[in-house]
């Protein structure tokens, strides 16, 4: 997520740029996060999983977890895929398929599908993490998305953090309907502003001068490679389920999607 997982810039040129005989997998979910299905051709399968030369499917990468769904072939053959995450090689996305899953060969030609409704939880989750994020300003430790929660550690020594304030903030915040979109900006703009960069064990990698951004209007503004809903009501209200303590520095907040701490 943005402050989990950074600018992934250099792996966006990568996927837009060939290398050798490296398959550039065309990330759709970059140019729209909404899209839950695309046509696609199989370019690759072997014991790691299938490459394709477009995706849907977002890979696992920093505390957001990868897509799920499936492959179908034009006769009716269906994978279904149990995880994405990135290859070895710059620029390859990965499908995994699941146990007995129909066997795929290059040159098929597929439809791919997200479970949309997991994908959209993972959106709601990692933008209110975002949100979360303006309501504590201190630097970012670590975090993860799960379907219907998440949690941030935040570098806050000796420091006590009040539940029900942070909550209710935080949906003040969320119910305020603020509009949340990507942008971009050279590195000599992010050098400039090193508070655009909240996790502190992490640097954004560089890529070809210019580094992806996630802006939430009024809100918050920092390095992202995740993706987001477009407006932070979609988010819904959110609990905060529990503030720990984690060492000296970090204090961990838990927050979940309203109904899912039941």
């Amino acid at each position: 997520m943005c402050h989990l997982q950074l600018a992934q810039e250099a792996f966006l040129a990568d996927c837009n740029r060939p290398s050798g005989r490296n398959v550039v997998t065309e990330l759709l979910f970059y140019q729209d996060a909404y899209l839950e299905t695309c046509e696609a051709q199989v370019v690759r399968v072997d014991d790691q999983g299938i490459v394709l030369d477009r995706t849907v499917f977002y890979p696992t990468g920093g505390g957001q977890p990868g897509d799920t769904g499936t492959l179908r072939a034009e006769d009716g053959r269906e994978a279904r895929i149990a995880n994405t995450r990135k290859g070895a090689q710059p620029g390859e996305v990965l499908h995994v398929p699941a146990p007995g899953s129909a066997a795929l060969q290059a040159g098929d030609r597929v439809v791919a599908a997200i479970d949309w409704d997991r994908r959209h939880h993972h959106m709601r989750v990692h933008t209110s993490l975002h949100v979360l994020s303006a309501v504590i300003p201190a630097g970012v430790t670590g975090g993860s998305v799960r379907y219907d929660s998440g949690r941030l550690d935040f570098d806050l020594p000796e420091t006590s953090l009040d539940r029900l304030e942070v909550e209710d903030k935080l949906n003040r915040l969320i119910s305020g309907s603020h509009a949340v979109a990507p942008r971009w900006i050279t590195d000599e703009e992010l050098d400039a502003r090193p508070e655009l960069v909240k996790t502190m064990s992490v640097a954004p990698p560089r890529g070809p001068g210019r580094v992806r951004l996630l802006e939430i209007a009024g809100v918050d503004l920092q390095a992202c490679g995740g993706t987001h809903v477009a407006n932070t009501a979609e988010i819904g209200s959110v609990s905060v389920l529990k503030i720990e303590n984690k060492g000296t520095h970090n204090r961990r907040v838990t927050v979940a999607l309203k109904g899912s701490d039941e």
